[in-house]
């Protein structure tokens, strides 16, 4: 089906905002009439330009309260119409978008607001132009959209149909199988959206924090089946008020924005892009630094050691069990010093799943490398940090190394989940990717309070948690250049773990007392266990299905570790703890800066 996406929905001028929906591949475009009146361009030179692009004008939006009006204000509507009409000819539109009224001067009179309506699409018929009557969900007197359909109905002109807004019909719980009782050719028009589920007005909630399908609560897969079961022919149309997005980058929020229908029709079985290839490891966890020295002493203090050299690059293999940390010197490094840059991912199809990300608009990266390096195809996840498909057993990139076989066991046996920190606008977006593009299935997302804020985290993870990522973004955008990475450690006893890494020099993260006081009143403890939590600074969670036992290193550059121990089946990431761990975090990070 052809793609289409609103204007408002990306930021920037009018011409930025075409660039942005061409170059991620859409077909047409809504044009927001707020768009139209700020542009220097003429309706003609926007016509021109969207041509160039191989763009169509699919709707321009909105004409607002028009109808069931007393008669000498309709007659004043007819005149602005006429006027917009005259407009969109020379747009290239032929369909407007008319807004249920919000007026206080509407009148709760069905049969008068269809008289207006047809007598409207009558004159926009003079000008080949079809409206499109849709219900907001904060209408006046028409709020449903099988309100605004009887009364679509009852006008009965072929110049006059609906427009279905996956928001205004979820938001208010509509019940979607009644869209099927419309005929698919009254369905002028679609628009999609999604949002978070909180409990706010729906104006606000509408205005404010709309997102794209896939990447809030919504069934919008559901609602475009019962759509597409009527025979609608028409475009599959974005149209999301963000705050976030009008603040973002109008490129990679189109590709965001075009990602998400790709992934509807998947699901909604338009298309079929090559299947999903979930991974079932970390092959490994790159650390890209300027100084080796303070990384290699953390990683030997946490018990790995150096295994193995790259063939050919400045970079060094650190194993121990099965987790495996690359350290690569010839990357150049930013200002905040020692990050976490690119993840291997275990994949039993490497070719399917690059083939799925680059479907999926993943930008593919390109290698630079030696002929006798082994090939590794890998993608941009969109913090930027490098996400490479590799093929499970010694083969592969792993032939790169050296002598990589030999690991040492000092308690750490793998990666037992890897924490990356958001840009704050793409917090959304990198939820739906690592859904989308790497099959992984997405948790609830979960605020966690900060000295300074609350953070958003979502955590996301393969079915049998061999690979969990937490994805977390800061409380404002100054906050994100400053948050660290973390990469978890899983181990059979956190204490001995914790103590060995202290006694080889390591330090970890202190835990103020008060914390240890308020572990004591909540559970009950074998004797001498909390002194130890206390003394190495373990923090401990429990819920119905096990017990979480961790704890931290200091931070070097923008990375830290943490040794995490689980017991039975708790699949949880320590959330109740996270505040505790993070003004720590701010208190040290202090300290060291007085």
């Amino acid at each position: 089906m052809r793609t289409s996406i609103a204007t408002v929905s990306l930021s920037g001028s009018l011409t930025e905002k075409l660039t942005a929906a061409a170059r991620a591949g859409f077909d047409g475009v809504e044009i927001f009439e707020n768009d139209l009146l700020a542009s220097p361009l003429s309706p003609e030179e926007v016509r021109a330009r969207c041509a160039d692009l191989g763009l169509s004008v699919g709707l321009y939006q909105p004409l607002r309260d028009i109808e069931a009006v007393p008669a000498d204000v309709f007659a004043g509507n007819l005149r602005r119409a006429r006027h917009k009409f005259e407009l969109m000819r020379r747009l290239g539109a032929d369909t407007v978008l008319v807004c249920s009224s919000v007026d206080p001067a509407a009148l709760d009179d069905d049969a008068l607001a269809a008289e207006q309506l047809s007598e409207l699409a009558g004159l926009a018929d003079d000008f080949g132009v079809r409206v499109a009557y849709e219900a907001l969900a904060w209408g006046r007197h028409v709020s449903t959209y099988d309100h605004a359909w009887r009364i679509v109905e009852t006008a009965d002109h072929p110049a006059l149909g609906t427009c279905l807004d996956s928001f205004h019909i979820l938001s208010r719980g509509s019940d979607p199988r009644g869209i099927e009782d419309i005929p698919g050719e009254k369905i002028f028009f679609l628009q999609l959206a999604d949002a978070p589920l909180p409990a706010m007005d729906v104006l606000q909630w509408s205005r404010h924090h709309r997102c794209f399908p896939g990447q809030g609560g919504f069934d919008v897969a559901g609602l475009v089946r019962h759509v597409l079961r009527t025979g609608y022919a028409g475009p599959l149309s974005l149209e999301v008020f963000n705050d976030v997005f009008r603040q973002a980058e109008a490129g990679p929020t189109a590709v965001d924005a075009r990602r998400s229908l790709l992934v509807l029709q998947e699901e909604t079985g338009i298309a079929e892009p090559p299947a999903p290839v979930v991974p079932t490891g970390f092959a490994f966890a790159e650390l890209v630094t300027a100084d080796t020295e303070p990384v290699a002493a953390l990683l030997g203090a946490l018990g790995f050691a150096r295994t193995a050299r790259h063939r050919t690059k400045p970079v060094d293999l650190w194993r121990q069990g099965e987790a495996r940390i690359l350290v690569n010197a010839g990357t150049a490094v930013r200002r905040d010093g020692t990050r976490l840059a690119a993840v291997g991912l275990e994949s039993p199809n490497p070719g399917g799943a690059a083939r799925r990300a680059e479907a999926l608009l993943a930008p593919v990266l390109p290698r630079r490398r030696a002929p006798e390096d082994a090939p590794l195809d890998a993608v941009a996840a969109p913090d930027g940090t490098e996400l490479f498909f590799c093929g499970s057993g010694s083969g592969g990139w792993r032939a790169d190394f050296e002598d990589a076989d030999h690991a040492p066991t000092a308690g750490v046996r793998r990666i037992d989940h890897l924490a990356l920190t958001q840009p704050w606008h793409h917090f959304d977006e990198a939820a739906l990717f690592h859904r989308s593009v790497l099959g992984l299935r997405a948790e609830d997302c979960v605020d966690l309070a900060d000295p300074y804020g609350l953070l958003r985290s979502r955590a996301v993870s393969n079915a049998d948690g061999s690979v969990r990522i937490v994805l977390t973004v800061g409380a404002a955008p100054t906050d994100d250049t400053a948050r660290a990475q973390h990469i978890a450690l899983a181990t059979d006893d956190v204490v001995a773990a914790a103590r060995r890494f202290r006694d080889a020099g390591g330090r970890l993260l202190p835990i103020p007392a008060n914390y240890y006081d308020d572990l004591a009143a909540r559970y009950a403890f074998a004797e001498g266990e909390l002194e130890a939590y206390r003394e190495l600074g373990i923090l401990y969670d429990r819920d119905a299905h096990g017990v979480l036992r961790h704890c931290y290193t200091r931070t070097v550059g923008r990375v830290f570790f943490e040794l995490l121990q689980r017991e039975g089946d708790h699949r949880g990431y320590g959330a109740r703890n996270a505040p505790v761990r993070l003004a720590a975090q701010h208190a040290v990070q202090a300290h060291a800066g007085g």
